[in-house]
């Protein structure tokens, strides 16, 4: 098994290809080690000392570190973590465990533009920021405020504030009139 690395532009995220698929749908984002329990590979990453974030797309692992931690020190770990994961059977969620993310529902008056703007963010915003090994998910709208959540490379990426100020508020504004701003949520 040979998993290729990718550099991010989160410096402290690093993102791992190894050759196979990781979900079959969806995404699935561990923050903390306290919630990796429904991943024997997040369970497993999270062991490596230094880790203190896992996030899993289609086919990518991307991990972010602490910032005493140095990647020299840390890939080598984590590179037989993830091969040791797959040559075991083990899945990547455990039982029935889903991909615990996506977009928020949105009920009201608002549905038609809460639609377009999902629409937007999945042909136009997710498959970028995948190739960074992150992702981003609708949570809200309330008065013409967009409000997202970044995920994997995405959360806590300097150039974070810039792609969603320059990048999706500047594309859903030019698309849905009703947009006038995008912020970011912690969930």
């Amino acid at each position: 098994m040979f998993i290729q690395t990718e550099s991010t532009p989160n410096p402290a995220t690093l993102k791992f290809l190894p050759g196979q698929t990781v979900l079959d749908m969806g995404t699935a984002d561990f923050p903390t080690a306290e919630g990796a329990s429904a991943s024997p590979l997040a369970t497993r990453l999270f062991g490596v000392n230094g880790v203190k974030g896992v996030f899993f797309g289609h086919d990518f692992v991307t991990v972010t570190k602490d910032d005493a931690t140095d990647w020299d020190h840390l890939k080598p770990a984590l590179l037989g973590a993830i091969m040791e994961h797959f040559q075991s059977g083990d899945p990547v969620m455990s039982g029935d465990a889903q991909a615990p993310s996506g977009h928020a529902d949105h009920d009201g008056e608002d549905g038609e533009i809460v639609g377009q703007i999902k629409e937007l963010l999945d042909s136009r915003v997710r498959p970028a920021v995948a190739q960074d090994g992150g992702d981003i998910t609708f949570h809200g709208f309330d008065r013409g405020v967009v409000y997202l959540h970044m995920q994997g490379a995405c959360a806590g990426c300097p150039s974070s504030t810039l792609t969603l100020k320059m990048g999706i508020e500047n594309l859903l504004r030019h698309y849905i009139p009703e947009v006038t701003e995008v912020r970011p949520v912690a969930v």
